[in-house]
């Protein structure tokens, strides 16, 4: 009896406790951790980065006039042509959607080549270009270069935009008359290679002059003169990351001291961030799909107004188009 008894405290000293043996028994766990791993990998890299959203923003500001309020302004920033799901083709789609859109002008905020990234190929401005030519034939378009731009030599990019019918704005200034609302658009060179100037992009412009401002890098925000209306930019792509959310994602706009994405109001100057289309680096998006933004500018004075003076006002002016969010 004492020998087996010694024999049964034996076998129960080595016998693993029941707490190690919970874990070892679900292999069904990993297996589902490594089937979300595949799927999120592949929402990264192949489903988001070959999407196209169009959204929608309605932008109040201050120094807007009222009779600009309602003027429509389609964004597109780092096309980034030749990124994974991001050759000529989906160039093509872009336009296609630009040109169909109701949009008065269009802002192209740079970097239309791309440098390098992982898996993707360099397409030459000559190749890029022209796919603007027919958008330009059907309404004003005016461009920035971007820092990818400058790297592939700023000046052939510029002129291959220009043989397209798209209007070059470094450090440089336009006035545009839209129906009845006369405005400017001021283009700045981009902060890390374009030698940027907002001081001499403003110049030409009367003080009084209602005024857009156009750069690549929303990081000179801080020096674009207060009399701007809006400041519109691109570069960052949004991270590339953000945090997936049904309907319309919440865009954060500024981490670590960055201007990421998004509507931004800082010291009274407002800015715009687009999320851009392409990707460079590392070709993934996640949260934060290729975007073409569809801004409407809106009068701060018509839009406090009360709702029977807004009436009235509106009905003395063309009708706003209507908004719309296409996938």
């Amino acid at each position: 009896m004492r020998a087996m008894s010694a024999s049964g405290n034996e076998m129960r000293r080595h016998r693993p406790p029941r707490r190690f043996a919970r874990i070892r028994r679900p292999r069904g766990t990993f297996r589902a951790l490594g089937a979300l791993a595949v799927v999120l990998l592949v929402w990264a890299f192949v489903w988001e980065p070959s999407r196209l959203l169009e959204r929608d923003y309605a932008l109040v500001l201050p120094r807007w006039p009222a009779q600009c309020d309602g003027l429509r302004v389609d964004v597109v920033a780092d096309l980034h042509t030749g990124s994974p799901f991001n050759g000529l083709d989906n160039l093509d789609r872009v336009v296609d959607r630009l040109v169909a859109s109701d949009a008065d002008l269009v802002l192209l905020a740079g970097d239309y080549v791309i440098l390098s990234v992982m898996l993707g190929e360099y397409i030459p401005a000559e190749r890029i270009a022209p796919r603007f030519a027919r958008l330009a034939a059907r309404k004003p378009v005016y461009a920035v270069l971007g820092n990818h731009d400058w790297w592939k030599d700023g000046g052939r990019v510029r002129r291959a935009l220009e043989a397209a019918g798209v209007q070059v704005l470094e450090n440089a200034s336009t006035e545009v008359v839209v129906r009845d609302c006369r405005f400017g658009i001021a283009g700045i060179g981009d902060k890390w290679e374009g030698d940027p100037q907002p001081r001499r992009a403003f110049a030409a412009l009367p003080e009084d002059l209602p005024t857009l401002a156009l750069t690549h890098n929303p990081e000179l925000f801080p020096d674009i003169p207060a009399r701007a209306a809006l400041t519109v930019a691109g570069h960052t792509h949004g991270g590339q990351l953000g945090i997936p959310w049904p309907g319309d994602p919440p865009l954060p706009t500024r981490v670590g001291g960055h201007y990421l994405a998004g509507h931004l109001v800082e010291r009274g100057g407002h800015l715009f961030v687009s999320p851009g289309i392409g990707t460079s680096i590392l070709p993934f998006r996640f949260g934060m799909p290729p975007e073409i933004s569809r801004l409407r500018l809106r009068s701060e004075a018509v839009a406090l107004e009360p709702a029977s003076a807004r009436a009235t006002t509106a009905a003395s002016r063309t009708a706003a188009h209507p908004p719309r969010t296409r996938p």
